[in-house]
């Protein structure tokens, strides 16, 4: 019986914790690192992505930082996007950050010596300022660490920053052109563009021939559309030939771009033939003397100049400025004249040697040489 009654009395609380629906008291043994473990159900974790090192993708590819930014307000800046829209009138501010900075913007405000353009460098950066902008002044601005040894400069690649700008002027859906009618030459196996472009980045362009009357649609595959370039014919062949013009269409309004002749030139590509000349093949001491590097050629090929030349190892100063221009030719017929001038002053006995021009374009380069004496 008393068997009986101490088994009653030890089951008890178990029972009326069954009854209650209670679970029994935790256990005072600390568990096990993982035991027991509770994973929430139809929960979804969305998996991390590993993070990179500090200038680096998530794949580990080296990022390319811009080193532009927009000054948007006194000692307010920020980076600005790939294409930035911005009314005609208003100023821009553009800097870069270092101590060498090369800029590149649209040729128009470099053709005309615009006063309203202005670079300035200075010890930690370089500041593009454009005032009362206008729709012709849309385009491409960009700038570029200098990597020079001694006199000589190229294009760090790592370190560069670019935005494209279109100024919305009203009555101007195209960028405005300095003639009526324009020549487009078209070459085998190399792209040619319509430059038609817009200043309304939401503007709906087209291309059309005016012989036969027909739209020329662009389907990315013998004709594409870039904002930045216009209508780009991808593999220019002769039946491309005739007039086009461009049409865009924005916020109501319709306007006609310029003609264009489409004009095709089935001439080899080859490297350019370049000619070199000094002012005098004889100098005195102290007498100051250019050497004169020009490479006639197609209208739409450029061509990029490299010297060597004799005080080039004792870090001579020259100074060299590179040019071209569209001539005429014949009966309508336009080429390209590139040039390169390296000046020289007050000639010393280490100038004297020979002079050597490289030019340079995408078939190749070519290289000619002169001679300048001490007299």
């Amino acid at each position: 019986m008393r068997l009986w009654l101490w088994l009653g009395l030890l089951l008890a609380p178990q029972a009326l914790h069954d009854v209650a629906g209670q679970h029994p008291p935790k256990s005072l043994r600390p568990k096990e690192p993982g035991e027991n473990k509770i994973k929430p159900a139809g929960k979804r974790v969305k998996p991390k992505a590993p993070r990179g090192k500090d200038g680096e993708a998530p794949d580990g590819t080296p990022k390319a930082p811009s080193i532009m930014v927009q000054v948007v307000d006194r000692g307010r800046f920020q980076k600005p996007d790939a294409t930035l829209s911005l009314a005609a009138g208003q100023s821009v501010e553009l800097r870069c950050k270092g101590a060498r900075i090369g800029w590149s913007y649209p040729a128009y405000l470099d053709t005309f010596r615009d006063a309203r353009l202005s670079v300035r460098h200075h010890a930690r950066y370089s500041q593009l300022t454009l005032v009362n902008a206008t729709a012709a002044d849309t385009g491409e601005f960009s700038c570029w660490w200098q990597l020079c040894d001694g006199y000589t400069c190229r294009k760090d690649e790592a370190k560069t920053g670019s935005t494209y700008i279109l100024f919305t002027e009203k009555g101007e859906l195209f960028v405005p052109s300095a003639s009526y009618f324009d020549v487009v030459y078209l070459n085998p196996g190399r792209e040619a563009a319509v430059p038609c472009r817009v200043t309304v980045l939401s503007a709906k362009v087209t291309l059309h021939r005016e012989f036969p009357a027909k739209e020329i649609p662009a389907n990315g595959t013998d004709v594409a559309y870039d904002v930045k370039r216009g209508f780009v014919y991808l593999h220019p062949h002769a039946d491309h030939q005739g007039v086009v013009y461009c049409k865009a269409e924005a916020g109501g309004k319709a306007q006609i771009s310029i003609k264009y002749q489409l004009l095709y030139a089935e001439v080899p590509s080859s490297p350019p033939s370049a000619t070199i000349s000094a002012s005098s093949n004889k100098a005195k001491r102290g007498d100051d003397i250019s050497v004169l590097c020009m490479v006639l050629g197609e209208p739409q090929v450029e061509v990029e100049f490299r010297w060597l030349y004799p005080g080039q190892k004792d870090a001579r100063p020259v100074a060299t400025q590179d040019s071209w221009r569209l001539i005429r030719r014949g009966l309508g017929h336009t080429m390209r004249l590139s040039q390169s001038t390296l000046t020289v002053e007050d000639f010393e006995t280490l100038d004297a040697g020979v002079y050597i021009c490289t030019a340079q374009n995408l078939q190749g380069q070519t290289a000619v040489a002169t001679t300048v004496e001490l007299s």
